[in-house]
């Protein structure tokens, strides 16, 4: 069943054209990655087939009888209620029908109806007709049904009191998916749904979607969850949509390879049989006007035809721009970093008079590095992972235990929510104060990180956030760092200038810490993980999949300092 047809739809803004003819069939149960780089059109496909906007040109006819949710990338909640309150709320039709049964309840209760007896048989037809209306919609199990959704995302009984303005980004896009499903959505539509989620929660969100009956789009650069979840890979590029069915991410990146290889081998092919009709039209031409010969003139103007019937292969476009990322580091110490003994607490002024009023983040942390290695730091969201980036950077005064940095080591931090940016500042003035250089070097340089000479003379604060993290990232090439700290580096970049970073990674002489939930990138550059589990680090020696596998299995993890 077709739930959704675009023909021939287009929207721009302003002069800019982001999606143009796009013609596209979305078939029930179908789970689809939409995938593209930065500006593409992918939230703005999202959006217009949630009727959030209307194309400019084309048609999209969507069936009536299918309910569509839209989860945008930054979900519109109300902060003031409960996480409980909020899921609840989005059952708008089940809340008016509830509304109605209350309404006719108090109605058969007043005296003037009870002593009519027709006012009253009316009343208790209509309570009859609300009643089977609530029971089709399974209104009697709704609140066990969106129990058991938020269990599912992660939320347990404690956490459904809490006020939606004290969640993490990450818990706000669960809340907000979790409305979709309570508005009993048929259709999901997901635009990044998981942002700023540690992998626990990410692997709840990726088991959801794979277990939803419905269909699914998802805009999302975790390549590794759209392996878990997509059948189907809708590619926007250029402000068009080339569909790879059966695709999973991985098996797209390859078969797009594969595609535009062919479409290569054939715009060559034809560009050579278009050169030999172009010789031969010219030879024609040439002897018509030499002996006056109308067969001659008749074989040019036939060939001529010929070429203009021609179905033209578009030249392809076998390597993009990429964003221009040299990290060249240097050798310098060979221990980088020993960590001994580490605590880190805070101070909690609302702790009772029994309580000792700290919260302690990291308890008896140990740590060795050597140079060249490549090491991940994984916990969930709030462990104590950035806090030990800023002890290491010291930002922050460990409670207890000693921290030591080799020597001959020069630090690079990227910050996860871009701190080491001044708002403030043009994208010229920033790089001239990491490195002094005239104006017209700075707007060359910033050109290899895909950024237009008019936007070079704009304030940092007005960037998206891929673009600021493209300009963290040019800061870092700039710094002459032989260690990296990255914490999260990949949130908010689209694949190809992930890609970029992985290539970067790899070829950097020196020493990477990360914290990344990236678990694609995490297989493509770490050789070793630290879990931050209670305060303490313990290592896997491994990537990723190598961590998932031992963790899971409650072994293979080794205390670190032990």
């Amino acid at each position: 069943m077709i739930i959704a047809s675009l023909h021939d739809v287009t929207f721009a803004y302003g002069a800019r054209t982001v999606l143009d003819g796009l013609c596209w069939q979305i078939q029930a149960g179908q789970k689809v990655g939409v995938v593209g780089p930065n500006g593409a059109g992918k939230s703005t496909l999202l959006r217009l087939i949630g009727g959030e906007l209307s194309p400019e040109r084309g048609t999209i006819v969507r069936d009536r009888s299918v309910r569509i949710g839209y989860l945008a990338q930054q979900p519109r909640l109300h902060a003031q209620r409960s996480v409980w309150q909020e899921v609840l709320s989005a059952a708008t039709a089940l809340a008016r029908v509830q509304a109605e049964l209350r309404r006719l309840e108090q109605r058969m209760a007043d005296p003037q109806v009870c002593d009519d007896a027709a006012a009253l048989e009316r009343t208790m037809a209509a309570y009859d007709r609300a009643q089977a209306e609530l029971e089709h919609m399974d209104g009697y199990a709704h609140e066990a049904h969106v129990r058991e959704v938020l269990h599912a995302l992660g939320f347990d009984d404690a956490s459904l009191d809490q006020p939606v303005g004290t969640l993490s980004g990450g818990q706000k896009k669960l809340v907000g998916l979790a409305r979709l499903l309570s508005a009993r959505a048929d259709v999901l539509l997901l635009d990044e749904p998981d942002n700023h989620l540690d992998l626990a929660h990410k692997e709840q969100l990726e088991a959801f979607i794979a277990g939803f009956e419905g269909t699914v789009l998802i805009v999302s650069h975790d390549r590794y969850l759209l392996d878990q979840t997509v059948g189907d890979i809708a590619e926007i590029e250029d402000g068009r949509l080339t569909f790879y069915p059966g695709h999973t991410y991985s098996a797209y990146a390859v078969e797009k390879q594969v595609r535009l290889l062919r479409q290569q081998q054939r715009y060559a092919a034809q560009q050579k049989e278009i050169a030999r009709i172009e010789a031969a039209i010219a030879r024609f031409e040439l002897w018509a006007s030499m002996v006056v010969n109308e067969r001659h003139a008749r074989q040019a103007r036939s060939r001529r035809k010929m070429l203009e019937r021609m179905d033209r292969v578009e030249r392809p476009v076998l390597e993009r721009r990429r964003m221009g990322l040299q990290l060249e580091g240097w050798r310098g110490s060979t221990k980088v970093l020993e960590i001994n003994a580490l605590d880190k607490a805070f101070p909690q002024p609302e702790a009772g008079p029994e309580g000792d009023g700290e919260n302690v983040v990291l308890a008896g942390v140990n740590l060795l590095l050597y140079h060249g290695e490549r090491v991940g730091l994984l916990g969930p969201n709030g462990s104590g992972k950035s806090v030990l980036l800023r002890c290491i950077l010291g930002i922050e005064e460990p409670t207890g235990g000693h921290i030591t940095v080799g020597p001959s080591v020069r630090i690079g931090y990227y910050a996860q929510e871009h701190e080491t940016l001044d708002p403030t500042l043009t994208l010229i003035e920033q790089v001239r104060r990491t490195r002094p250089m005239y104006d017209q070097e700075a707007v060359s340089f910033l050109g290899r990180f895909l950024f237009p000479y008019e936007m070079t003379r704009q304030p940092v604060g007005t960037l998206s956030g891929g673009e600021r993290s493209r300009l963290q990232l040019a800061m870092l090439m700039l710094s002459g760092c032989n260690f990296l700290l990255l914490d999260e580096p990949t949130n908010n970049l689209d694949l190809p200038s992930a890609e970029a970073l992985e290539g970067a990674l790899d070829e950097f002489e020196g020493t990477v810490l990360v914290v990344s939930h990236d678990r694609y990138f995490l297989d493509r550059v770490v050789e070793r993980i630290v879990d931050l589990e209670e305060g303490a680090l313990v290592e896997y020696p491994g990537d990723y999949s190598y961590y998932r596998e031992h963790h899971r299995r409650g072994h293979g993890g080794v205390a670190t300092g032990t």
